[in-house]
């Protein structure tokens, strides 16, 4: 009975090695996809790819090889994995995708491959934002065009309970790049006058901090210093 059992266990054991086998394989080549994502070597992955690595395959942050070439600005990866299918919202453990990590950092190439691709406009980060509003902050010119043309909320308020304008007046600088932020916003139908958590409209906010240009442009758009009642963050 002993023997009989012994022999059974072998046998299953030796059953489940090629299983166990291409486990281990498609792990490795997960790892080798997501180092060749970080390298930026599209040939690299093309090859990984063709040898049945999976093009979302996760590391222990939950980032897939795309959002690693993402991270990196690797354009030409981003480009090969976005090619092979890989899933342009798919999100790591801090509610980054590539998506939305593109359109926060400015990196509009691959930006502009996950629109065409499938991109969550709906979608938000950690804070609750949609990628316009980090971009506005950060003063992300051309990304901020490419979101709005996208057509990506512009009046989406965050956890915050700050939009892309009032971020672009409240975490911006007021030079060039930022006021030039507020035209396109304004331009695009924001709110001028929807007001963050405490009732401080973006005319107060570019007041208070003699922003001058995005004082006249929010004046000729009909801003008030008073401004609506705040909002709650969307959805």
């Amino acid at each position: 009975m002993f023997l009989a059992r012994l022999s059974l266990c072998v046998g299953f054991a030796i059953a489940m090695l090629p299983a166990l086998a291409a486990a281990a394989s498609g792990g490795e080549l997960g790892s080798r996809l997501r180092a060749a994502a970080e390298r930026g070597d599209a040939a690299e992955i093309r090859v990984l790819l063709g040898k049945g690595a999976q093009v979302d395959a996760r590391d222990d942050t939950g980032a897939t090889p795309l959002l690693v070439a993402t991270h990196r600005n690797n354009v030409e990866a981003a480009r090969a994995l976005i090619d092979a299918g890989a899933n342009v919202n798919a999100k790591d453990g801090i509610q980054d995708s590539p998506y939305l990590y593109a359109g926060a950092r400015g990196h509009d190439e691959i930006l502009k491959m996950t629109l065409a691709h499938g991109a969550d406009l709906k979608s938000t980060n950690r804070y609750g934002g949609t990628a316009l509003i980090p971009a506005a902050e950060r003063g992300h010119v051309e990304t901020v065009r490419i979101l709005i043309a996208a057509g990506v909320d512009v009046n989406h308020v965050n956890n915050l309970h700050w939009t892309a304008l009032l971020e672009a007046i409240i975490l911006g600088d007021g030079g060039a790049r930022h006021t030039a932020i507020v035209r396109l916003l304004v331009a695009a139908g924001a709110d001028v006058n929807l007001a963050d958590g405490e009732g401080i409209t973006p005319l107060r906010h570019a007041r208070q901090r003699g922003y001058e240009g995005m004082v006249r442009i929010l004046e000729q758009a009909g801003a008030r210093d008073g401004g609506a009642a705040p909002r709650r963050a969307s959805p």
